[in-house]
């Protein structure tokens, strides 16, 4: 009788290599994607476990080329699941909104780009969501329009149209803002 659970297989040195090296990279960014969509840091975590238990199952070679955009397309797949499940979906506040620190910068400056990051932050939450959605992958993970397409389903020229919507609805909500 396998102590195994079902869906699982035996990890050879370079699976578990294969597996901790992608873990290390892509949690954070997974994470991060996962709490946008579900407006929750905790329930984004469970997502993002999903997600790697699935690549755990998956036979050696077969996201071979393309494990982040496997990653991602399963963990938002799993995200969507949940807030089917619930019914509902949150916005994420600001205080729950990635921070970049900049090593030594001049005290002025950074506050003014933090303020600047806010702001845009701010109106990228007032987008649709899936332009939100498509804006993030994007700009937040640096994924390519058929990248993207194939996380999200959408065709690269639906993706096209929705970046270029949204940067241009962006660039002139910030123009305004501005004195």
């Amino acid at each position: 009788m396998s102590t195994q659970p079902p869906n699982t297989r035996d990890l050879t040195h370079e699976d578990s290599g294969f597996l901790a090296r992608t873990f290390a990279t892509h949690q954070l960014p997974l994470t991060r994607y996962a709490t946008r969509l579900l407006g929750d840091p905790d329930r984004a975590r469970d997502v993002v476990q999903d997600t790697f238990l699935k690549l755990m199952a998956q036979p050696p070679g077969s996201v071979d080329g393309h494990a982040v955009e496997w990653l991602f397309t399963v963990c938002r797949h799993r995200a969507l699941d949940v807030l089917r499940k619930e019914g509902r979906m949150k916005r994420l506040d600001d205080m729950h909104a990635e921070r970049i620190t900049a090593v030594d910068p001049l005290p002025g400056r950074e506050m003014e780009r933090q303020e600047t990051r806010a702001a845009v932050l701010r109106l990228i939450d007032r987008l649709p969501p899936n332009q939100q959605e498509v804006v993030r992958l994007k700009f937040q993970n640096g994924f390519s329009y058929k990248e993207i397409s194939r996380i999200t389903e959408l065709s690269v020229t639906n993706v096209g149209f929705l970046i270029h919507t949204a940067v241009t609805r962006l660039r002139a909500e910030f123009a305004a803002q501005r004195p």
